[in-house]
């Protein structure tokens, strides 16, 4: 079970969890499956969709953290310094909000569907929010 099923408005993707990466995120996510919100595209990051959580508690603290995520490799970002989210990179990206730069961890990285990556990012900047579920594959 360190595959993981994305999909994201029309478009399916296969994720690898990083579970040796980020141990406490994968179990803490893993947990939530299947795991159903609403992607937009990012204000500040550049190129990459969100799913904005608000105060949603995942239990988990820094771990594997990066402000530079690559194409394909997915972000959690516990609630601290700004609300949780789930941060999809589809090209360049500097993880921020409007407190400024942020680290988020980097849990999974998207191996199957690539191909679709900026098709979805630009769906949800023309088209607005998307509907995004992970489950287990």
């Amino acid at each position: 079970m360190n595959r993981l099923k994305i999909t994201a408005g029309p478009f399916i993707f296969v994720a690898r969890l990083l579970v040796n990466e980020a141990p406490q995120t994968c179990a803490a996510f893993r947990l939530r499956l299947p795991f159903r919100t609403r992607i937009i595209h990012v204000r500040w990051s550049g190129e990459a969709v969100w799913a904005p959580l608000g105060d949603y508690d995942f239990g988990v603290s820094a771990e594997n953290a990066t402000s530079h995520p690559s194409r394909g490799d997915v972000l959690l970002y516990p609630a601290q310094a700004s609300e949780s989210e789930i941060l999809i990179a589809y090209g360049a990206c500097r993880f921020a909000s409007k407190v400024g730069q942020l680290a988020g961890n980097h849990f999974l990285v998207i191996e199957q569907g690539m191909e679709n990556l900026r098709a979805l990012g630009e769906r949800c900047l023309w088209e607005g929010a998307q509907d995004i579920v992970f489950e287990s594959c």
